[in-house]
C-alpha cells in the first residue's frame, strides 16, 4: 500500500495542496495562463511537449511560475515576429537565451532575413486582400442585376 496515494483522504489531501500552491499569487493554473495569454489549454500542453515552456507539475496538475510566464511571453511575441516553433527552440538552445528576448539574440543578418521574409509574406497577404476584395466587389454588384433579371 502506498500511504501516500492509497489512505484514505490522500485524494483530499492532494487536492487541498493543489490548490494551496494555485492560490498563491507566484503560481498560475493553466486555466488562468489560457486566459491570460489568450492561448487555449491545447497550445500551452504542446508547448510543453516542444520544451519550450516547463511548469511545475504536482501530479497531472500544472503550475506555471513567473519564469515559466516569462518565457511563454517569449515565445509568443517570437512567434509574431514570425519564427517557427522549431526556430524559437533552437535560439533558446543555442543563446541560453531563454530569458532574454529572441529577437536581441539574433545577428544583425538574421534580423534582416527575418525582415524581408516578412515583408515577402505581407505582400502576398496585400495580393490576396486585393484579389478577395475585387471578387466581392463583382459579386456585390452582380446581385442587383441578377435579382432585376
Amino acid at each position: 500500500m502506498n500511504y501516500e496515494t492509497d489512505a484514505p483522504g490522500a485524494a483530499d489531501l492532494s487536492r487541498a495542496q493543489n490548490e494551496a500552491i494555485a492560490f498563491s499569487q507566484d503560481y498560475w493554473t493553466i486555466g488562468e495562463m489560457s486566459k491570460r495569454y489568450d492561448v487555449s489549454l491545447r497550445t500551452l500542453r504542446f508547448y510543453e511537449d516542444r520544451g519550450l515552456i516547463s511548469p511545475l507539475r504536482h501530479g497531472s496538475t500544472r503550475f506555471y511560475d513567473a519564469r515559466c510566464r516569462q518565457r511563454l511571453e517569449r515565445v509568443l511575441k517570437a512567434k509574431k515576429l514570425g519564427f517557427t516553433l522549431s526556430r524559437i527552440y533552437r535560439l533558446f538552445q543555442k543563446n541560453g537565451a531563454a530569458d532574454l528576448d529572441i529577437a536581441e539574440t539574433l545577428p544583425p543578418a538574421e534580423i534582416a532575413a527575418q525582415i524581408t521574409a516578412l515583408e515577402r509574406q505581407k505582400a502576398d497577404l496585400d495580393k490576396a486582400i486585393n484579389d478577395l476584395r475585387a471578387v466581392h466587389e463583382r459579386t456585390v454588384m452582380a446581385q442587383p442585376l441578377a435579382r432585376a433579371g
